[in-house]
Order: structure tokens, then C-alpha cells, then sequence
């Protein structure tokens, strides 16, 4: 909860005044004063950052987390240096309002999830609110989303032909590995088991948002659990995961990916036996999930190439120098491709 003291005296000293000279529909369909010409931006949830960090990197002034080590590899060294202000994940869920109004945002993005959110979400719009900063809505739930919000925030920032090149990328490969695996058949669906945690007995149930991939790129999670929470993690024992006998493994932890190839516990399933464990590319943000990111775009190319190389052929080193390039801005070598792919 904030500080009611230090909320009041934050309020006293910020009296700040923006010519709202543009209105405009945010995705939740409110409609949101903003200023006509934006220069900084936050918002208050990971994956809105890193959209905005691919859209308008110029304009990102707050993070909601310090950088990992991952995070720092292949982003720009500005990002590296820019303050930290917490926000609905990260940093305790809290917004530190001091570092928020040295800051002084244009504007700031929040993310409109489910309706566990919605009383974070509305207390968070109301110290925005008196903060003079306008709060705009963004709805990002699924992979499915990204188009649409790629266009919005594009909008907001002024930024729309960035986003429009961003966005016919983002149609392009759902289509695409759509059309692919359109006609799979059932019983050719890869049974697939996503590790988390340090020893891997952590999964996402079925319906999962943080395991949207696996369905969309041809496969079938072995979990038939139903998320208990939004934070998802569900354990299972060992015994339960040499019955789902998965045929892959993804792997979130390379410490837990590690551990796999050495206990003979693990060599009892099968996807071990056949050499199918697989760490997830994660530089510079996750491309599975944790947080989920525009990197899904490219990591259900990759997940659809390991499941179905057959029907969805593709040059993963190539198409990861080009999706650096777009997104990133970053030029990649071939080795450099390579390493991210199958990091070690």
C-alpha cells in the first residue's frame, strides 16, 4: 500500500501543468487527455516497458525493475542508466513516487489484465491522476493482442509508422505459423513440459497465459492443472512428471537445465532419453514467457521449428538477426544468432 504521508506530500509539491491538447480511446475504450507532444513515457508493468522500449527508446524514462544480467546484453547503453520506479510488477508492486516524479512522465501505460488486477490497477490510475499524469490502457493478455497494441502505443507516442513496420512483422509470423499448423492433427501434437523453478518441478497448468505458446506452436502441455493464480508456478512431484513422460522439455533456468543432464532421476523421461530439453532463448527479455514480451514473436517461430520442423521450416539463425535488427536495433553476427539460440 502507499504511504498516505508521503502520498500527501508528493501531491503538495506537484502541481505539475501539460498542455492536454489531444483526447484520445485507450484500449479498455476510456477516454484519456494526453499531451499533443510526448517525450517521456513509463509504464507500469514489464511487458508495456519492453513494448515501449522497441516502439520509442528514446521516450522510456522508468523501469519497473533493476536489469539482469540477461537485460543487459544486446539493449542500447541509455537503458542501462535509466532510473528504476517499481510499478504493478517488480520492485514489490509499489510505486516509488519520488523517483516517479523526478521523472515527470507525459504519460504512463497500464496494462488492463483480468479482474484480480483491476483494484491495483484503479488505485494506481488514481495517484496518476493526481500526479497529473494521464494513465492509458493497454490490452496485451495473448500473443494475439500484440498487433493491436503495437498500433495503440505507436499512436500515443506519435510513433506510427515505427509501429505500423512493427505490427505488419507481428501479423505476418501469426499468420504464418497459423496457416502451418492449421491442418496438424491431433495425435501429431508434441507433448510438452515447461520446467520451472531451480528444479524444474514448477509448471503452468493448462489455459495458462505464461504457456500460450505451446498450443499455438503444435504442441500439448502435459499439465491439465488450472492455474491456481495469475502468478501461476503450480508444483508437482517427480512421480507426476515421469507419468506425463513429456516428448520436450523447455527449460526457463539454466541452472535447472543444467541440473537435468546430470540427475539420473530426470534421464527416466523420455524427452531426456532423446535429447529433447531445450533452454529458452532469453536475450534480451525471455522469449516464452516471465515476462511475456513482443519476443514471443519470435519465440513461437522458434518453438514451432523444434515441435514441427517439417511444416514449419525455418532459418532461426537468419530470422534472429532479422527480428534483432526490426525490434532491437541491434546487428548480429552469425555466432552471435547462434548463442542466443541455443545458449549453454
Amino acid at each position: 500500500m502507499l504511504r498516505r504521508g508521503v502520498l500527501i506530500a508528493l501531491l503538495l509539491v506537484s502541481l505539475c501543468s501539460s498542455a492536454y491538447s489531444r483526447t484520445i480511446t485507450d484500449m479498455s475504450g476510456r477516454k484519456v487527455s494526453i499531451p499533443d507532444r510526448i517525450e517521456k513515457a513509463v509504464a507500469l508493468s514489464p511487458p508495456a516497458t519492453y513494448m515501449l522500449y522497441t516502439i520509442a527508446p528514446e521516450m522510456l524514462a522508468g523501469l519497473n525493475f533493476p536489469l539482469q544480467g540477461d537485460e543487459k546484453i544486446y539493449t542500447v547503453e541509455r537503458f542501462k542508466k535509466i532510473p528504476v520506479f517499481g510499478g504493478l510488477v517488480g520492485e514489490g508492486r509499489t510505486l516509488n513516487l519520488e523517483v516517479l516524479l523526478k521523472i515527470k512522465p507525459d504519460v504512463a501505460f497500464l496494462w488492463e489484465r483480468s479482474n484480480s488486477f483491476n483494484a491495483i490497477n484503479s488505485e494506481y490510475e488514481r495517484v496518476l491522476r493526481k500526479l497529473g499524469i494521464p494513465a492509458v490502457f493497454m490490452r496485451m493478455d495473448t500473443i494475439q493482442d500484440y498487433p493491436a497494441a503495437l498500433l495503440f502505443m505507436g499512436d500515443v507516442l506519435n510513433r506510427r509508422d515505427r509501429a505500423n513496420q512493427l505490427n505488419r512483422y507481428a501479423v505476418g509470423v501469426l499468420q504464418r505459423v497459423e496457416r502451418a499448423l492449421a491442418a496438424l492433427p491431433a495425435d501429431r501434437k508434441v507433448s510438452v513440459y515447461y520446467a520451472e523453478g531451480l528444479d524444474g518441478l514448477a509448471t503452468e497448468g493448462e489455459g495458462s497465459m505464461h504457456t500460450e505458446l505451446i498450443p499455438l506452436s503444435g504442441g500439448r502441455n502435459v499439465c491439465r492443472l488450472k492455474p491456481t493464480s495469475l502468478m501461476g508456478q503450480e508444483k508437482i512431484s517427480m512421480e507426476q512428471l515421469l507419468l506425463y513422460d513429456p516428448d520436450v522439455i523447455l527449460v526457463k533456468e539454466k541452472i535447472c537445465f543444467q541440473r537435468i543432464q546430470k540427475d539420473a532421476r530426470w534421464k527416466l523421461v523420455r524427452a531426456v532419453r532423446n535429447k529433447r530439453v531445450y533452454l529458452i532463448p532469453h536475450v534480451p527479455f525471455n522469449w516464452f514467457d516471465r515476462p511475456p514480451s513482443y519476443m514471443r514473436l519470435l519465440g513461437i517461430q522458434w518453438l514451432a521449428n523444434l515441435l514441427h520442423p517439417d511444416r514449419y521450416p525455418k532459418d532461426m539463425v537468419k530470422e534472429t538477426k532479422a527480428f534483432y535488427r526490426l525490434f532491437i536495433g541491434r546487428t548480429l553476427s552469425d555466432a552471435e544468432a547462434r548463442d542466443i539460440l541455443w545458449p549453454r
